[in-house]
């Protein structure tokens, strides 16, 4: 367990916990201990799904610019994958994740929310990628993944400016998921998560792995690619299981193991 970040698990789903107060600032240190954890939920087999969560005040207020001011373009060329790849760590997990927002969630902040599958907001929760206004852009996915996610041109407009995005706003453009009470952010986010604590697991993270997989390539490599896990799946346990609960029971009745 680390200093500053931690995985709690309970009843299936584990919450990769951020506690460095005021702020959550995301220094080399919780880098670090994020990818530790995001390995660990990844590699425990009680772990079914996964909730990214900063506390109830603030989800992530970004980097940690007093570390960040007097590094070099040496230093920084040479911690610049460091630092994403930390992060990749959780857009890696094969589970079903969920950025749990309250307060800010800007720069890295929002750069680890965009590693999540879904993303569930205060609806006093600010986020953005204000790096323009530091004379720098994001450095850990911003410009790759929330262009993806919104559009280049919406991309560019919450790059560009730097500005900080509302709750109501972020919905609409698709930032966010859902908005709810910030009281109420975590339990919605533990009960979008606890959908699939016995879920198929094998074919969640084949879901997962096709979805992701296509976004990073063409139409045709992105069908081979869900082909390829549509017929792997046909060694699992849970597949023969799914199929027969429903021949004999009919749909949602399965009673999957993981297998």
């Amino acid at each position: 367990m680390g200093e500053f970040v931690r995985l709690e698990v309970d009843e299936g789903i584990g919450t990769i916990r951020l506690d460095r107060p005021p702020m959550n600032a995301l220094n080399k240190q919780v880098q670090e201990e994020i990818r530790a954890c995001a390995h660990e939920a990844a590699a425990r087999a009680d772990v079914r799904a996964v909730i990214v969560y900063g506390g109830e005040k603030v989800f992530a207020a970004g980097a940690d610019i007093k570390e960040m001011a007097e590094m070099s373009y040496p230093d920084m060329a040479a911690r610049a994958h460091a630092l994403s790849s930390s992060f990749s760590a959780v857009a890696e997990i094969p589970k079903p994740t969920v950025a749990a927002i309250t307060g800010y969630a800007l720069g890295g902040g929002f750069e680890l929310a965009l590693c999540c599958d879904r993303r569930i907001a205060g609806d006093n929760a600010k986020v953005g990628q204000p790096e323009i206004l530091l004379g720098i852009i994001p450095g850990a996915g911003g410009t790759q993944r929330l262009a993806r996610l919104v559009g280049p041109s919406r991309a560019k407009d919450i790059i560009y400016t730097g500005r900080f995005v509302g709750a109501e706003e972020a919905l609409r453009i698709g930032m966010v998921d859902e908005v709810v009470a910030p009281d109420e952010v975590y339990a919605a986010a533990r009960s979008w998560a606890g959908q699939f604590v016995n879920g198929a697991s094998q074919a969640l993270a084949a879901a997962k792995a096709a979805i992701d997989g296509g976004l990073e390539t063409d139409l045709g490599n992105g069908l081979k690619l869900e082909s390829h896990l549509f017929a792997a799946l046909f060694a699992t346990e849970d597949q023969k299981t799914g199929m027969r609960s429903f021949v004999e029971n009919g749909p949602g009745k399965a009673k999957f193991t993981g297998r």
